[in-house]
């Protein structure tokens, strides 16, 4: 089978993100870097390039020479599709810019800095036909795909509650003024769009409990907090929450929880049972029974109980602990089938967070930043 060919916009020196999205690319051996523009100062780009082996001719510059350049290259040698790994503000152009090439697009989250922007995106990719999709991380852990599974076969009955945790402490102090690149965009407005924390994180929750739940939220009411003063964004939020199904939810998102990593916890509450994820024990899912017993399920590809769709997800037995990476590249080997199937028009799409997931987000990112405006008062979701 012939790799498909991957370009990179982002990810150069310093940037948190790229080397682990080149990891995961690379983890199931049917992804292929052929260029990149990862960052804006060339020369950043020219050392990461030489540093990842690439031919110098395809190390940009920038990323619009990228597109522009690869574009004019053969069809059997030009990337196929490009990973926007870059500040918030830049998803936007490139992705339109590639897309108006020809070229496949998988980016980051949030798909867009707004809503209108991301219709605008939206209405782009209708009029061609090309895969897009977003990296969602979460949605590519066995059990997070499991914990679906098991609530869409109805065995924690009809849903009633959905709580969500996401706590980081990383922006605990003012890193953004002590050279912190990631901070330093991530609390800049202008480079990552209106919302903070729920752009950065609070997102991640909210399409975790879309895709979990099979669910959508109607309606929030929000609030958003500055905690750091002379922050532009907020770094803490939460909300409640109500799906459409006429569940009830909360959100807690926050990014100065002193000594907190990255605990993210989903936990979904029906009228016969539970479930429960947490990031922290990602190849674990609890199973909650009304008679207050408990059962835990574990990852594994040996693990019969499991569903099919989840257990193919898993690649080691179970007692070998898969993470982070892992779950990157079930996502980037979801899209390189996409990309693959482009031919095949009855095809089904892999890719579990596309650009309704894309619409949804920024929907939530809107809802929650309007609600926290109008002093608290609930907002709908418009898509």
């Amino acid at each position: 089978m012939n790799r498909v060919r991957m370009g990179m916009a982002g990810g150069g020196e310093g940037a948190f993100i790229g080397e682990i999205h080149r990891a995961a690319a690379r983890l199931d051996g049917d992804i292929e870097l052929v260029c990149g523009a990862f960052s804006s100062d060339p020369a950043v780009s020219r050392r990461t390039g030489a540093k990842l082996g690439l031919d110098p001719d395809r190390v940009y510059g920038n990323w619009g020479d990228m597109l522009v350049q690869e574009a004019k290259l053969p069809k059997d040698v030009r990337m196929e599709f490009v990973a926007i790994v870059t500040p918030n503000h830049l998803h936007l152009p490139i992705a339109r810019e590639a897309m108006e090439l020809g070229f496949h697009v998988l980016s980051e989250k949030p798909a867009t800095c707004t809503l209108a922007e991301c219709r605008a995106l939206a209405d782009a990719l209708t009029r061609r036909n090309l895969c897009y999709a977003l990296t969602h991380t979460y949605l590519g852990y066995p059990l997070v795909v499991e914990a679906r599974a098991r609530i869409l076969d109805g065995d924690i009955g009809a849903i009633r509650h959905v709580s969500l945790e996401y706590s980081q402490g990383w922006l605990s102090n003012r890193v953004e003024n002590e050279g912190n690149r990631q901070a330093q965009w991530r609390t800049d407005p202008h480079r990552a769009g209106p919302g903070g924390s729920v752009g950065d994180i609070g997102v991640h929750a909210f399409n975790l409990a879309e895709y979990v739940s099979g669910l959508e939220v109607a309606e929030l009411c929000a609030v958003l907090d500055v905690a750091v003063a002379g922050r532009a964004l907020d770094d803490q939020a939460a909300a409640f929450l109500r799906f459409n199904n006429g569940a009830r939810g909360t959100l807690s998102v926050s990014q100065i929880s002193a000594g907190e990593e990255n605990a993210l916890r989903i936990g979904l509450y029906g009228d016969r049972g539970s479930i429960v994820w947490s990031h922290r024990e990602p190849n674990s899912l609890c199973l909650l029974d009304l008679d207050g017993s408990s059962r835990t399920v574990r990852a594994g590809n040996n693990v019969t109980e499991l569903h099919r769709a989840s257990r193919a997800l898993c690649r080691t037995p179970a007692g070998h602990p898969e993470g982070f990476i892992e779950a990157f590249a079930n996502l980037y080997r979801m899209f390189a089938s996409d990309v693959r199937a482009m031919a095949k028009v009855s095809a089904v799409r892999a890719s579990p967070a596309t650009m309704r997931s894309a619409l949804r987000g920024m929907s939530f990112i809107d809802a929650m930043i309007r609600s926290n405006n109008a002093g608290q008062r609930w907002a709908a979701l418009e898509t």
